[in-house]
């Protein structure tokens, strides 16, 4: 019966070393790498580039005004028009005074042609040809300003009305009809479609990045779509009571789908700087020779792949390369690891 006992035990002795060691639980980060300094975004409003404030060129009272806030104009419509009696009372007597200028030229160049036969036949003096001379360079140039007054009326005449020179929208009407307005004075405000932008307020710690680097703009009413973004102007002064500064950034791919006064996301990112990756402080192995980390394999087993350190935080170090993107590394614990071990 000894004997018997002896053999089971050598058995189970035999199946207790058959048996592989259990694998070690450990604490795993994975390895990201972003920039170095993080985006940084602003709530900014879409707006027009250019926003014209058309008048008309001509004094004179409203006869109609022809658009509402809101509408969509093209190239050449009319926006309004003024009362265009005076103007054709005025085109019709710089036509008076041509007819009138012609005939007088007429006259005078007759005059002139008989004083040049009769000097040539020596019937007439010096001075009397002089005289027929200097009426005629007179009337011609009375002939030549009444064509310029002809034509400067029939431009005032076409002033009357209002068009627009670009495809817009209506922001702004300030006049009404029956309203007296002076030459030049603001009538219809209208906002060009031809180029958007967005408009946001940048603090004065990120003025350098907005100038530097890149940017992109998300509408809150399509949040799936980001369009490139280009600074085109910053006010060169702070607002006195929030510190920002004003940027405009235009947007050079957004079609007619982005409408104006919507509401965007611009996004400030920074090229220049570095791609890093932050890990617990407890990852890192040194053993006096390089920094490394532990790396989990698939199968469970680890190796021990030195790192590139860049600065170390109160809690993290800041590595800028030596384990891939997406790596799992050990968090904790290893000084007691072997890279012979399963994990």
């Amino acid at each position: 019966s000894l004997a018997l006992l002896a053999i089971v035990l050598a058995g189970c002795d035999e199946k207790v070393a058959d048996k592989p060691a259990p694998s070690r639980p450990v604490l795993v980060a994975t390895t990201h790498y972003e920039a170095e300094t993080p985006e940084r975004s602003f709530v900014g409003t879409i707006k027009p580039r250019i926003e014209a404030d058309m008048g008309f060129r001509v004094p004179g009272k409203v006869a109609k005004r022809l658009v509402e806030v809101g509408q969509t104009v093209d190239i050449g419509q009319q926006l309004a028009t003024l009362d265009e009696i005076d103007l054709k009372l005025q085109a019709e007597q710089a036509v008076a005074e041509f007819t009138a200028a012609t005939g007088v030229l007429a006259q005078a160049a007759a005059s002139e042609h008989r004083a040049k036969d009769l000097r040539e036949k020596g019937w007439t003096t010096d001075a009397q040809m002089d005289s027929a001379r200097a009426a005629a360079d007179e009337a011609r140039a009375r002939l030549n300003r009444a064509e310029r007054s002809v034509g400067l009326t029939k431009n005032s005449l076409s002033y009357a009305t209002l068009v627009a020179d670009a495809r817009g929208v209506v922001t702004a009407t300030l006049i009404e009809p029956g309203q007296v307005v002076a030459a030049g004075q603001t009538a219809i405000r209208v906002a060009r479609f031809a180029e958007k932008e967005a408009v946001v307020a940048i603090p004065e710690t990120l003025v350098e990045r907005a100038k530097s680097g890149t940017a992109s703009v998300t509408l809150w009413s399509e949040p799936n779509r980001k369009y490139s973004a280009k600074l085109r102007e910053i006010s060169p002064s702070a607002d006195p009571a929030t510190r920002t500064y004003l940027a405009k950034f235009s947007l050079p791919d957004v079609g007619d789908n982005v409408e104006l006064g919507m509401t965007a996301t611009l996004t400030l990112s920074d090229q220049k700087t570095a791609r890093v990756a932050r890990l617990p402080l407890s990852a890192l192995y040194n053993a006096g020779d390089k920094p490394s980390l532990y790396v989990v394999g698939d199968a469970g087993d680890i190796a021990l792949k030195p790192v590139t350190v860049k600065s170390y935080e109160s809690n993290d170090v800041v590595i800028t390369g030596g384990v891939e993107e997406g790596a799992k590394v050990v968090a904790l614990g290893v000084q007691k690891l072997d890279p012979s071990q399963k994990v």
